[in-house]
């Protein structure tokens, strides 16, 4: 089963929210529906978001009733604008809705029918990519990890994040089925809980060994020497290397550069923009502090207390020793480097 997927004309995704005491999927018809979903991370993790984004744009083109090109062009901007808004710090979003909607508007369409058929296509091949992405993701970082290891991971990255695979947990399960002797710590990655309640999941799927840590915790098996090196995902990259990820990713970077230890970031090269010079220019979610005050419904102070939730932050590049890519590891200097990377994919 895979995070999202196509099913009977319809939008399939796990529902993250239930896991890890049920696995249940949910169906979509509705674009508005996938956005809010994203919004309320029924899907979240930057490269699965990307895909379910781009499945929306597909089922927007059938909830259309329009019989002409400019007609159904005209309901795929509002559809667009309508998904960029559900999470505004992964570029994977904004990406895949700004590609899908360069298809839809190439000169080879002259019936809204065709824009339909080519969109739907268009996720299906965005979605295969994904998956080819993740496991080179995997082959790349897996040298990285070496039998014995014992690696601290934020989030979740794993085939939840993704469509299958995974990016930064993804090297770790490729790490496992080469054989490695490996041991992984798990942030909790609050207030969401992420690593406890999804990598956790997954590891127990895959018969990784882990322990979940809170996140307050890090730094000590860091200065134990229990740790051997620090691996977390990205939600979007500037030019020079800053990347914005799961808040609590900044911490675990710092604190994994004073003890000496190497800390990567992982992602498709579709996470990099250029456009961007340096983290300070990505815009940071705010989401909802009653996450923090009551996680999944469980009061833990007064709801009166005040609170304030931030969905990222960003790990300036100077504590990253590399940038794992379906490419290659990208290493410093990052903005000569990650440029060189983008264009030789493109």
């Amino acid at each position: 089963m895979r995070a999202v997927e196509w099913i009977d004309d319809r939008l399939r995704m796990i529902d993250q929210r239930q896991i890890p005491f049920a696995l249940e999927t949910v169906n979509y018809e509705d674009y508005v529906e996938v956005a809010r979903a994203i919004t309320d991370m029924v899907v979240r993790g930057a490269p699965a978001i990307g895909v379910s984004a781009a499945y929306g744009m597909a089922l927007a083109t059938r909830q259309s009733a329009a019989t002409d090109v400019p007609a159904l062009l005209a309901d795929l901007d509002t559809a667009a604008g309508v998904m960029k808004a559900a999470r505004p710090t992964a570029v994977n979003l904004a990406w895949a809705v700004d590609h899908v909607m360069d298809v839809a508007r190439s000169a080879a369409f002259t019936t809204p029918d065709e824009i339909r058929a080519a969109l739907l296509d268009e996720a299906h091949r965005m979605a295969e990519d994904d998956v080819r992405t993740n496991k080179q993701i995997g082959e790349y970082g897996a040298v990285l990890i070496k039998d014995g290891d014992t690696i601290l991971h934020h989030c979740n990255t794993g085939f939840l994040a993704t469509v299958d695979y995974g990016t930064a947990l993804g090297i770790i399960r490729t790490a496992h089925e080469q054989g490695k002797h490996i041991h992984v710590l798990l942030d909790e990655t609050r207030p969401r809980l992420q690593g406890a309640r999804l990598s956790a999941w997954e590891c127990e799927q895959l018969g990784i060994p882990y322990d979940i840590i809170p996140d307050t915790a890090a730094g000590f098996y860091m200065r134990r020497g229990e740790v051997n090196v620090v691996m977390f995902g990205a939600d979007r990259v500037a030019a020079n290397g800053d990347v914005v990820n799961k808040i609590g990713s900044y911490q675990i970077a710092v604190l994994g550069h004073e003890n000496g230890i190497p800390v990567y970031s992982a992602m498709p090269i579709s996470t990099v923009d250029l456009t961007m010079p340096d983290g300070d220019a990505i815009p940071i979610e705010e989401r909802d502090p009653g996450e923090v005050r009551a996680p999944y419904g469980c009061d833990i102070v007064p709801a009166h207390f005040h609170a304030r939730n931030p969905a990222f932050d960003i790990t300036p590049h100077r504590y990253l020793s590399g940038i794992v890519t379906e490419c290659g590891i990208v290493l410093p200097p990052f903005t000569e480097n990650l440029r060189k990377t983008v264009e030789s994919k493109t």
